[in-house]
């Protein structure tokens, strides 16, 4: 349904909400040229005061407004303090063994396909079609170490392809 333009006097459709109130919850609908002229003078913070501008602020980015300022400085300096140590200190960061949760063979067959621990299945079936074709027997450059590669390939597949449920 077509609205008619809420600016008293016009007969244009009114095809452009604007909002009544700072809760957003009622709106005017005008004209694309009254809704222009509406929306330069509106203004989301009149006749607040600078605390209530900034606990209005703090509710819409955090969810609630912080009480205790004193609670939020020290929060913040703890927060500056852990990034500032993440940045400078990146190499003891990067030295920490990750943690894994995987059974040590899935992270030894994963380490056969040189992938991560986040690796997809995806990732595994390209990663094995790539090294099979590379190592395979009949196809390998090198015969010798070829079917013992294969071979440790293979096993490695057969452990991830039960790790990721497939038949």
């Amino acid at each position: 349904m077509i609205r008619k333009c809420d600016k008293p006097g016009c007969t244009k459709a009114g095809t452009c909400r604007a909002p009544k109130t700072r809760d957003l919850r009622e709106y005017w609908f005008f004209c694309p040229e009254h809704a222009a002229e509406y929306n330069k003078n509106w203004n989301y913070y009149a006749n607040m005061s600078a605390e209530e501008i900034e606990a209005d602020w703090e509710r819409q980015t955090f969810g609630t407004p912080l009480k205790d300022k004193e609670t939020a400085k020290t929060n913040a300096t703890d927060y500056a303090k852990f990034l500032n140590d993440f940045i400078t200190g990146r190499s003891t960061f990067d030295k920490m063994p990750a943690k894994s949760k995987l059974p040590t063979t899935v992270v030894s067959a994963l380490k056969v396909f040189d992938l991560t621990i986040s690796a997809t299945w995806r990732e595994v079936g390209t990663k094995y079609r790539a090294l099979a074709k590379k190592y395979h027997p009949d196809t390998a450059t090198n015969k010798e170490t070829a079917a013992t590669e294969f071979a440790r390939i293979s096993s490695a597949y057969e452990i991830l392809k039960k790790h990721f449920g497939k038949k």
